[in-house]
């Protein structure tokens, strides 16, 4: 039988996902990018626990790109940094009536973070004032980074606003620095969205929550 999904290759897997049989290169190759797999996934569980040559030295470099910026994080806010991404990553900026769809980039993440920073700072020192992002996309994204957090705090967790901002300021940091490298509009986004698929679903994850073991940054 063959592959599924590629129609060439001999169909070696049982993919949850597609309820057919796919080769190993497209189960290699395409998996959480063209197939959403599950969580149960046996293959995708071996994969996250012994990742492929070119992965493994992809995620290391991703790593060291993103220390700098968090490597000062406490767990809590460690926690916050990454809720707050997963939130990112799922953002749709909306429509334009010029451009047709809107593109989130890096210079929006980086904007929204320090907008939403900038008030959480205001209001820790006791002064209610909104700071609202320049771009339109920004300040979208800046309403669902307020969103999360109280979300974040409805569930139970007790988040300070001062420490909620560290996070935001690591999350503006990493996006400027991408910009300065100059390695693409959304070299940042890219990355964290790398690491959120190693990491997995963290949807559900309070910052007072055990830590997930399938990622770890020191």
């Amino acid at each position: 039988m063959l592959c599924a999904s590629c129609g060439r290759r001999k169909g070696r897997r049982e993919c949850p996902a597609l309820g057919r049989t796919i080769c190993t290169v497209c189960c290699g190759t395409k998996r959480l990018v063209e197939i959403r797999c599950p969580n149960d996934c046996a293959y995708l569980a071996v994969a996250r626990e012994h990742p492929a040559a070119v992965v493994r030295r992809q995620q290391e470099r991703d790593v060291a790109r993103l220390l700098p910026t968090i490597q000062h994080l406490t767990e809590r806010q460690y926690r916050l940094f990454f809720r707050f991404h997963t939130a990112i990553a799922r953002h749709k900026p909306g429509v334009s009536i010029a451009d047709g769809f809107t593109r989130l980039v890096d210079a929006d993440i980086a904007e929204a973070a320090a907008a939403l920073a900038s008030t959480l700072e205001t209001a820790a020192r006791g002064v209610i004032y909104e700071h609202t992002p320049q771009s339109l996309p920004a300040q979208s994204l800046a309403v669902a980074l307020r969103t999360t957090l109280a979300q974040v705090r409805e569930q139970g967790a007790r988040v300070y606003d001062g420490e909620a901002a560290v996070a935001l300021r690591a999350i503006e940091q990493g996006a400027r620095m991408a910009r300065t490298a100059d390695e693409g509009a959304t070299a940042y986004l890219d990355l964290v969205g790398r690491l959120l698929r190693v990491a997995g679903p963290a949807e559900t994850a309070r910052p007072d929550s055990p830590a997930p073991s399938s990622l770890i940054i020191p």
